[in-house]
């Protein structure tokens, strides 16, 4: 498949912010659980903004993607058969969620609403949270399953796909608080840090058992049921038109299988080892841009990766279109 980077953006962008969150609403679950310091309401709300900031950067990207932008809104017409417009519709409630939480939290809107048990008492802070929770996991699924869903891709037709998802923003999210924390001078870093090493090594797994799934693919089109002809050597010479067409630009991405291998090889390296020995190296040396390093590079190593999984799809139609004399 050709990879647009408008959908790279969108899908890298949109899973940091929502893993970022996530390790904002964990923070105040663990501290609420009193296995962690409390911290400022500001600390979560500038956490939350930024979160925003990325899924609003996220969803400005997907923009790019569309033939006629101003007929997005349509998208979500379709949300009981499609995964895209499920997408479309709970994207903005997660940015609803994510903006009030931070809004809760700036204005301090803490006081218990509720409790439950001897020791719980719930605020509006965790209410939202909670919500935000189960809304960015359904996202996740919803964004991984537009592609997870397409059948005839095989590569992609796989509940690998929407771990990789998951946990690639959950990393992602994870990596960028313990940035944001040492950015600020704040003692959590090592607890987003250490629960950012342990969702990159869970991706690790997760990616490289796709890899090695893809590898082994038993391809059910072939050039001769392309055409429907059965024959053993029939061998495509040219494509059957002398210049380009949509279908060799929109489904190939027109680069060499030894640069693909390649690329493959750098977000490896730049997604799991990299990071996770920068973070480990700044417990050692109480380095506080080490952790600001990591996020960066690994980010780097996503865009390059999300890349991959788009350009390591073939898509049938090749079968034909993609030969050129």
């Amino acid at each position: 498949m050709h990879p647009a980077f408008s959908v790279i953006f969108l899908t890298t962008l949109i899973g940091a912010g929502q893993g970022l969150y996530l390790a904002m609403v964990t923070g105040q679950l663990y501290a609420i659980a009193r296995f962690l310091p409390a911290q400022t309401d500001q600390f979560y709300a500038i956490g939350s903004l930024v979160a925003l900031a990325l899924l609003i950067a996220g969803l400005g990207a997907s923009f790019f993607h569309l033939g006629r932008p101003e007929r997005g809104w349509r998208a979500a017409a379709m949300w009981r058969t499609s995964w895209l417009s499920r997408e479309v519709i709970i994207l903005p409630l997660v940015m609803t969620l994510v903006f009030a939480y931070g809004v809760a939290h700036w204005f301090g809107w803490t006081q218990p609403l509720f409790q439950v048990g001897a020791a719980l008492q719930v605020d509006l802070t965790l209410l939202l949270g909670v919500l935000g929770t189960v809304a960015s996991l359904a996202l996740f699924i919803c964004t991984a399953m537009i592609y997870a869903a397409v059948r005839f891709i095989q590569e992609w037709h796989t509940p690998l796909t929407v771990s990789n998802f998951l946990f690639f923003g959950a990393a992602s999210g994870f990596m960028l608080a313990a940035a944001y924390s040492a950015y600020i001078g704040n003692p959590l870093v090592t607890f987003y840090g250490t629960w950012a090493v342990i969702l990159t090594l869970i991706a690790l797994a997760s990616r490289l058992a796709h890899l090695r799934r893809n590898v082994r693919l038993k391809y059910k089109s072939t050039v001769q049921t392309a055409i429907g002809v059965r024959h053993a050597t029939v061998i495509q010479k040219a494509q059957g038109a002398t210049g380009g067409s949509f279908n060799t630009r929109e489904f190939f991405h027109g680069r060499s299988p030894v640069l693909v291998k390649q690329l493959r090889m750098i977000y490896i390296v730049l997604v799991f080892p990299l990071p996770v020995l920068l973070i480990g190296l700044s417990y050692l040396i109480g380095s506080s841009s080490l952790p600001i390093t990591a996020f960066f590079i690994q980010f780097a190593g996503l865009l390059i990766e999300r890349w991959s999984f788009f350009a390591e799809a073939r898509h049938p139609q090749n079968l034909y279109y993609q030969s050129v004399a």
